[in-house]
């Protein structure tokens, strides 16, 4: 346990201890996008870790999925994100912004320009989506041609570049959870025969242009991907070859010298040690659902660098005074996950107002 305090290398920064705030949607932006005044107050209560990772932020209109999710390319989603990253550093924290494009995982109800969800291919995923008028199948969407994919390798770069304009310490690429980047791996939602389709080189060429166009841009030691190999999230289903696709997707990356990589970890013990060998770099593994007696195990087996969690930051914005101390912790409320105001967003007790 007393690994987990100690300071640790991530790319260009030196953090004050190896515990991630991990991405979590919450679903409080405004409809446009641009970030509350009421994200500032959560994320600085939340600064205690050494490294928090967005919400996931869409990098273009196409890529918003959800109602109320931020964005990081227009200049008034800039200037939301500056109030954050500056609130963050105050506390001696650092903010990587995820970069998620949902892909399929859409609705034109919840998008600036209500077109139709784009994706590998024109495969539905067979799931409902929340919207201002309650839940709705999700429709078919319409398969990117490869000049459209050309052009999202190029919103994730412009929105890297925006997201260190606003003050962030990098980007974290998503790459997991059913979303566009992971439907390119999955044969149950690509079904190309182009040059992005197919073979495992192919289906992972669209995950390494965008993390090579964005240390490009950026610098690679503020470039991080996250993955969740096997999570069948959003009707995913990478089939046999996905432990290949995997080896294949790190050893390349691996090229790039990337901040980190982070893992969701789905169950697949053998994969995610594979993934330990491959990555010369720093490597955050997060495990949903961990029990607090587990916290720290990663690091101890030399799994990880770092350890992610986030319920349990959701809840406790005194995270790492809690485990410091073996106070107890708050049970998250999940009925304000998403949406909403300060209610199971900002007004989590910390231990000092709970003694009060």
């Amino acid at each position: 346990m007393k690994q987990l305090f100690n300071p640790v290398q991530v790319g260009r920064y030196t953090l004050s201890n190896r515990l991630v705030m991990a991405p979590m949607t919450r679903s409080r932006a405004e409809f446009d996008g641009t970030p509350k005044a009421l994200a500032v107050t959560y994320y600085a209560q939340r600064a205690t870790v050494g490294l928090i990772v967005s919400e996931g932020t869409q990098p273009s209109d196409d890529g918003q999925g959800y109602l109320c999710t931020p964005g990081i390319y227009t200049d008034a989603q800039v200037a939301g994100w500056k109030a954050i990253t500056q609130a963050v550093h105050d506390k001696g924290s650092r903010l990587f912004i995820q970069l998620m494009h949902a892909g399929r995982m859409s609705h034109p109800d919840n998008t600036p320009h209500h077109r139709q969800p784009v994706a590998p291919s024109a495969i539905a995923p067979d799931a409902p989506m929340f919207t201002m008028t309650g839940m709705q199948p999700i429709p078919e969407p319409r398969a990117l041609t490869t000049d459209e994919i050309r052009q999202t390798v190029a919103d994730f770069r412009l929105a890297a570049r925006r997201a260190i304009e606003a003050g962030a310490d990098g980007v974290e690429i998503h790459g997991a959870n059913g979303y566009l980047i992971q439907q390119f791996f999955a044969p149950s939602a690509n079904t190309r025969t182009d040059l992005y389709g197919g073979s495992v080189e192919n289906r992972a060429r669209f995950a390494i242009e965008v993390a090579t166009a964005i240390a490009e841009e950026i610098g690679a030691d503020r470039t991080a991907i996250r993955f969740s190999p096997g999570a069948k999230l959003g009707g995913i289903d990478e089939g046999s070859e996905a432990p290949a696709l995997y080896r294949h997707l790190i050893t390349e990356l691996s090229k790039l010298g990337l901040a980190y990589v982070h893992v969701m970890h789905a169950g697949d013990e053998a994969l995610v040690a594979d993934i330990r060998k491959l990555w010369r770099g720093t490597l955050i593994v997060n495990r949903p659902s961990r029990a607090r007696e587990q916290i720290g195990t990663d690091l101890a087996s030399g799994l990880a660098e770092l350890e992610a969690y986030g319920q349990m930051v959701l809840a406790n914005p005194d995270f790492v005074e809690r485990l410091q101390t073996h106070a107890p912790m708050n049970t998250p409320d999940h009925t304000s996950y998403y949406g909403g105001d300060a209610k199971g967003y900002t007004d989590y007790p910390s231990l000092a107002l709970a003694a009060n």
